[in-house]
């Protein structure tokens, strides 16, 4: 435990279950983005890890997570799948819960990503993740303290709107703060026309819901961006988490960006956290960085860390995971993650 604690944050529960997409990541490090039908060269290929529930458990394992960690989704009778499963075995998550589907192929994604920039761009085959139903998810079997699902937006079977204006996503999460559980999410970056009201459906059983600056415009219609300098606008950012609570979130919002990240909860707390002001020439790539951001903060959530030493690892643990094209190739033990962000120190905020 983290000297800066809040020891009020325990009970019987112990753990956390991630449930939503395992994806095997293809990474071509290209040396620029070509407009159409114009060429590209690929410098470096590799594989790893994607998708939310997979890179969050990996991430909280390499982080030296002390509880259980139990996965949920849906994969393909194919070598993917099985490479995904030997994978996750291996970095101590419990993978009872991963279902194999006999014909949809497991999920891949393509990931381009700049050498110079590090900007990645996906083109993701959505496969069994695409599958993945409230009957998977057996919140009864589990004593975690946690559930994260995602990313909203991108589960299908789970986002189709009934009569009454609901998701399964969200009867998903009113299940689970029933039996207990501290319940999050994370959302995809999405211009589809219906992700707000898939993702408004599950607020008010959400405790935590993180994403990003583009995500939280397109959530509340407010611009991240302050158009006279072209960056994001961080009192933007707490209005927009403010606006967010409003929808029925029932602990805080936090939102990331390559500046840092806002936090703010249903008491109208508000911290802002400076990204680490990581050097340039070590960043190999920021697929993953998110869920990096994720891992970190939940950690300390789960581990009843005060907020701002939370939101401390969330950034180092962003930041180090930019070293590796990969999402987890590059995340370290906890201790070793604040100690690189802290000396390389942080933005202003």
């Amino acid at each position: 435990m983290s000297p800066e604690s809040n020891n009020t944050a325990r009970h019987d529960r112990n753990g956390v279950l991630a449930a939503g997409h395992w994806i095997l990541d293809r990474v071509k490090v290209i040396d620029v983005y070509p407009p159409q039908e114009a060429l590209a060269s690929i410098l470096e290929e590799f594989e790893g890890n994607g998708g939310c529930a997979y890179n969050l458990l990996k991430n909280l394992n390499l982080l030296g997570a002390g509880f259980p960690l139990e996965g949920v989704g849906v994969l393909g009778d194919d070598a993917t799948g099985e490479r995904i499963r030997a994978d996750a075995a291996l970095h101590g998550i419990d993978t009872k819960g991963l279902r194999t589907h006999p014909e949809a192929p497991s999920s891949y994604t393509d990931v381009m990503s700049v050498r110079k920039t590090g900007k990645r761009t996906f083109f993701h085959q959505r496969g069994a993740n695409a599958l993945l139903s409230e009957e998977d998810v057996l919140l009864s079997r589990s004593r975690a303290r946690h559930f994260h699902l995602g990313y909203l937006g991108l589960l299908d079977a789970l986002e189709h709107m009934d009569a009454d204006g609901r998701t399964q996503c969200s009867r998903l999460f009113e299940t689970a703060r029933s039996f207990g559980f501290v319940t999050s999410a994370d959302m995809v970056s999405s211009e589809a026309p219906d992700l707000p009201a898939i993702v408004r459906s599950s607020l008010p059983h959400l405790d935590y819901l993180l994403l990003n600056e583009f995500e939280a415009a397109r959530l509340t219609g407010m611009r991240s961006v302050d158009t006279k300098e072209g960056e994001v606008c961080v009192d933007t950012l707490e209005m927009q988490a403010e606006k967010i609570l409003g929808g029925g979130v029932n602990r805080a919002v936090v939102i990331h960006f390559a500046g840092g990240a806002v936090y703010r909860d249903a008491a109208g707390s508000v911290f802002r956290q400076g990204a680490v002001r990581f050097p340039s020439d070590r960043i190999a790539g920021s697929a993953g960085a998110g869920d990096a951001f994720a891992a970190g903060f939940l950690f300390g959530v789960h581990d009843g860390w005060t907020t701002s030493a939370s939101l401390e690892l969330a950034v180092c643990s962003a930041a180090v995971s930019l070293e590796s094209p990969t999402c987890s190739g590059a995340i370290r033990p906890w201790e070793e993650c604040l100690s690189i962000g802290r000396g390389y120190r942080f933005r202003e905020m």
